[in-house]
This record gives structure tokens, sequence and C-alpha cells, in this order.
């Protein structure tokens, strides 16, 4: 018996009618449904965020509980700021030599948008940044790498919960 394989689902862009999906139903309303593709996630490869709480990340089976970064192939532990107030323009340059699709800032619990300053290398390069609380950075990471692109999820947790 194989195990549990978790499903990734795309837009397809196409409505359907209820009542397509329900023709014996008469009396089916009319309102839309959005037409999902369900595929297999492939989690043979890169780095995969299992599991989130206030207190840190598991990834791959391995516990982080303090800020990191995560790229399909590698995490990098103990990323210097240590939360949201300690974000400088040194802890963002490093990212540009990657050449990532796109950076996701995961601020804690709570969303916080840093001063423009702070990315602008990675906005000189052509670098999408999108910011957002860690466990949706989490969410978002793991589309992102599913999809294939390239991707890397800047992720701090609160002081309290991330010391």
């Amino acid at each position: 018996m194989s195990a549990a394989r978790p499903w990734v689902a795309h837009y397809t862009g196409t409505p359907i009618r209820e009542r397509d999906l329900f023709p014996f139903a008469a009396t089916a309303p009319a309102c839309y449904l959005a037409r999902m593709k369900f595929s297999v996630a492939d989690q043979s490869k890169g780095n995969i965020v299992q599991a989130y709480s206030d207190s840190g990340v598991v990834i791959n089976g391995v516990t982080f509980s303090r800020s990191l970064v995560i790229m399909e192939e590698r995490v990098i532990p103990d990323w210097r700021p240590g939360d949201f107030d300690a974000l400088q323009e040194s802890d963002f340059e490093p990212f540009v030599e990657l050449r990532p699709d796109i950076v996701i800032l995961g601020t804690g619990e709570q969303q916080r948008f840093p001063a423009p300053a702070l990315y602008r290398s990675l906005i000189g390069a052509g670098i999408g940044v999108e910011v957002m609380t860690t466990p949706a950075a989490c969410r978002t990471y793991n589309i992102l790498t599913s999809e294939g692109r390239r991707v890397i999820a800047a992720l701090l947790f609160d002081q309290a919960s991330g010391s």
C-alpha cells in the first residue's frame, strides 16, 4: 500500500456550472465553480516545508526554530536578522547572486512591510519581492517550488517564539 501523497491544485480558468456536475438535480442552481486540475506533488527533489507553527518549520524532516532561508537546493539556517526589526539592506544583497524569480519574505505572525530601501538591490536586479506572514510564505514557497519556479523564502519568526 502506498503512502498518502499530497496534491497540488492548478486553476485551469474554465468555469463549470454546478448543474453540469449534478445533472440529476432538476433544480440545480446556476452558480459557477472553478475547475481545478489536480496533480501529485513531486517531493523527490528540493526542499519542501512539511509543517510550520508559531515556533518553527519542518523541512524534509528537520525542524528549524530560528530565522532561515529556504531554496529548492539548500537551506541556510540562522539567517542573520533574528527578527523583523533587525532587517538590513545587507541581508537581501546576497540573494541577487542566486538569481531567483522571486523572494518571499515571511515576517512572522503579522504581515509587516520593510522599507523598500532594504530590498532595493533585488528590485534593481528585476527580482520580485513578496511580503507576507511566515505561515503564508511557507505555503506560497511550496506552491511556487512545485511549479518549478526559482524561489527564495526568507523566513522570520517572532522573537518570543523563534529564539
